[in-house]
């Protein structure tokens, strides 16, 4: 049986593959819980000069965690969901923070947890087979792994729509908004790997050199004749103010878009709005991902998650029963009660 993940030092980077390619090298915790340990001792590591990662098979970088496992864990009455999310978290954390350069080759899909392993890092590489979503509000969740700091740091309320709607979005898009610091051919993310590898790595600057070298801008981004109407439909202060901004708008696609987000969670679309206007004014990603653990541990305790869970993964009729089904019966004392400490539970307590 191969190991779920693999760590290599080739000449001067510490190279991560993640290796569950028939699970689209989705995450699990022993993974998280491993990242973490090798970032530790690469950080003390004067030979390791940067970090890539990397995903094995040719259709996903990471496609997200195992949520169905999540879902039966906590609703078997295991403690295992928690021990989950507490390790992806201070993995996030510990790329976060990690002090050399940390470089993701995001070839194939990258959703939730994928994102998560990725983004926080220096340098986020996208291919022509890249494609990108977080697509928790329909699943009953909420954008986690860091996405209550980057997604309201994107280009005006682009963050807001990833958020609420979910959108899948390619390269092009992705190196529009700055989600992509490069953009490269996939066949060439081998020889990319061999320059990094060879190169005298001293700061981000060296890495951005060597990436420079391989990089071309790709085609014009689909989304931006949309961008305006982004920030104009989604710069609300309410979820139901931006329905119903985009509701009034009589063109394909605002109505598109009312469409998209009447599908989702009521409950995690309040909860995710809060998230990011929350994490919008955080000073730093650690404090952002112990709230979102704060988060994710109520969240767990909703009906919403695992009917999400249940509609889409498990028995796939795509027919949620979201509990409260309206937006209007959200209110914002439960919405408010996500946030809550968890005291001696919470990610970062003492």
């Amino acid at each position: 049986m191969e190991d779920e993940i693999l760590f290599e030092e080739k000449g001067t980077i510490g190279l991560i593959t993640l290796n569950r390619p028939k699970a689209l090298n989705s995450l699990t915790q022993n993974m998280c819980a491993l990242v973490r340990v090798q970032l530790e001792k690469w950080r003390l590591t004067p030979s390791v000069k940067a970090v890539v990662v990397v995903g094995s098979g040719e259709k996903a970088f990471c496609a997200g965690g195992d949520v169905v496992k999540v879902s039966s864990s906590y609703q078997a009455g295991s403690d295992e969901w928690r021990g989950f999310f507490y390790d992806e978290y201070l993995m996030n954390i510990a790329i976060s923070e990690f002090p050399k350069p940390y470089i993701s080759f995001v070839d194939g899909i990258v959703m939730g947890g994928g994102v998560g392993i990725s983004i926080p890092g220096d340098f986020w590489v996208a291919t022509e087979k890249t494609l990108f979503a977080m697509p928790e509000t329909g699943l009953g969740l909420f954008p986690d792994v860091g996405g209550g700091w980057f997604l309201p740091r994107l280009p005006g309320e682009a963050g807001m729509y990833l958020a609420l709607t979910g959108a899948r979005l390619k390269t092009p898009d992705l190196y529009a908004l700055g989600i992509a610091s490069h953009t490269v051919l996939s066949v060439n993310v081998p020889l990319i790997i061999e320059a990094l590898a060879e190169a005298s790595i001293a700061s981000n600057n060296d890495v951005a050199d060597i990436l420079d070298t391989f990089h071309s801008d790709p085609e014009p981004a689909p989304l931006s004749p949309y961008f305006e109407d982004i920030d104009d439909h989604f710069d609300h202060a309410s979820v139901e103010a931006v329905v119903a901004s985009l509701e009034a708008d009589n063109r394909e696609w605002a109505q598109k878009q009312a469409g998209i987000i009447a599908t989702k969670s009521p409950t995690s679309l309040k909860v995710t709005f809060a998230q990011l206007q929350r994490g919008a004014a955080l000073e730093t990603f650690r404090e952002n991902m112990a709230m979102e653990y704060r988060v994710v541990n109520h969240m767990m305790a909703h009906p919403d998650f695992h009917e999400g869970v249940r509609a889409l993964l498990i028995d796939k009729d795509n027919s949620p029963k979201w509990s409260p089904a309206t937006l209007d019966a959200v209110k914002d004392s439960e919405v408010e009660s996500f946030f809550e400490s968890l005291g001696r539970l919470d990610l970062l307590a003492k």
